[in-house]
């Protein structure tokens, strides 16, 4: 769908720079999802993975991090071996929705309710970061945490709408469970994409 060099602005990785490939095509559709151009991949030209790894490569950051829409639903072998050639780290950003493809050296799991994360996505995660839309949204991060490897970081994150609303209680709740972090969109704050 698109590609753009920027920095990481939520999670474990917040504030690297990074190149962003975001492929079209997603069947979870969460009904807050801000990029929702991305759900149907036949609105987006194919490019060919030789000129998506060029442009990435034409930037000095060597961390990638793949996005949708949602990424799994693509093999990613080719992408990611083209890109490690290329002397890249590798970050995915998935709802866990979809089978693992591709060599990927940091998984970062945002479980929807719209569609179950997958049991063997879930424990092979590096980050597990839960989208706070309202109260019932700790218990069910809860929920997920318990699948998750006991390395596996994990982070709540306010709803970008809900954001003013949801981030008291997200402080709250990580006050008494510090086993959680904050994640902040820091990205929409600074307004870079």
């Amino acid at each position: 769908m698109e590609a753009f060099y920027t920095l990481q602005g939520e999670g474990y990785h917040t504030g690297r720079a990074a190149y962003f490939i975001r492929l079209g095509g997603c069947d979870v559709g969460c009904v807050w999802c801000d990029v929702k151009d991305s759900w149907d991949a036949s609105k987006h030209p194919q490019q060919s993975i030789t000129d998506i790894v060029s442009a990435a490569a034409s930037f000095p950051g060597r961390m990638a991090v793949i996005t949708g829409g949602e990424p799994l639903m693509h093999n990613l072998d080719a992408l990611t071996a083209a890109l490690h050639e290329a002397g890249f780290s590798i970050n995915i950003e998935t709802s866990g929705s979809s089978p693992l493809s591709g060599q990927v050296d940091w998984i970062c799991v945002s479980p929807k309710k719209f569609k179950a994360p997958l049991p063997e996505v879930l424990a092979a995660a590096h980050e597990l970061k839960v989208v706070v839309f309202n109260k019932t949204d700790f218990d069910w991060a809860e929920k997920h945490a318990a699948m998750v490897p006991a390395h596996c970081k994990l982070y709540l994150q306010p709803e970008w709408e809900k954001r003013n609303e949801m981030t008291p209680l997200i402080v709250e709740y990580i006050q008494q469970h510090p086993q959680w972090q904050l994640s902040l969109q820091t990205h929409k704050y600074i307004g870079v994409p």
